[in-house]
């Protein structure tokens, strides 16, 4: 499935009103300023996507949320070992120090940023979607996506990959954003969107 420009414009606009929701709510979270942008938005099949978010053998803290309602789907958050770190560290957790502390507050962070871009989705597309509780985990790029999302890898056609660039206070701190729907789930959004094949 090749998308049109048109129909990767209209989900990089979900990405940026998804974005705008996440820097207020995660700048409320940690006290300090945030900004954070969607540079690229692409569809891909989902072994490219994760390709793209970087080799399987490099080590990532994921966050992975699953996702129910009108649409099933799965968001796989990645942050690299010192852009979680520095996360952690605004909240005043030793990730190094304490890993499994860092795992539970990288999670509620996940889960704010994975809720805002669901809730932006949800909103656009006019679909209920509820987040699940996050679960955090430091592996292997491979390893994580072999582990969370090989159920949803069966069932799912497309996965929508945007590049995040995320600022805490002027630091920068990257992540990837993979959402995995449902088989035809892509479809689904666009001809929610009014711009179905």
């Amino acid at each position: 499935m090749n998308l049109t420009e048109m129909q990767l414009d209209a989900l990089r606009e979900i990405a940026n009103i998804g974005s705008g929701n996440a820097a207020t709510a995660l700048a409320g979270m940690l006290g300090r300023p945030v900004d954070l942008s969607v540079p690229h938005a692409e569809v891909l099949p989902l072994a490219e996507a994760v390709d793209a978010v970087g080799p399987a053998s490099d080590c990532v803290t994921a966050v992975a949320l699953p996702v129910t309602g009108d649409l099933g789907a799965i968001v796989l958050l990645t942050f690299k070992p010192t852009h979680a770190s520095e996360l952690c560290g605004f909240l005043g957790v030793d990730m190094e120090a304490d890993p499994e502390m860092g795992l539970s507050a990288l999670s509620e962070i996940g889960n704010i940023l994975g809720a805002a871009y669901i809730g932006a989705l949800g909103m656009m597309c006019g679909l209920d979607m509820e987040p699940q509780p996050p679960q955090a985990a430091s592996d292997m790029l491979g390893a994580i996506v072999a582990t969370v999302l090989a159920t949803a890898a069966e069932a799912s056609d497309l996965t929508l990959l945007l590049d995040s660039a995320l600022s805490v206070d002027g630091t920068e701190c990257e992540f990837g954003f993979l959402f995995v729907p449902s088989e035809s789930g892509v479809s689904q959004l666009l001809d929610r969107l009014g711009l179905g094949g």
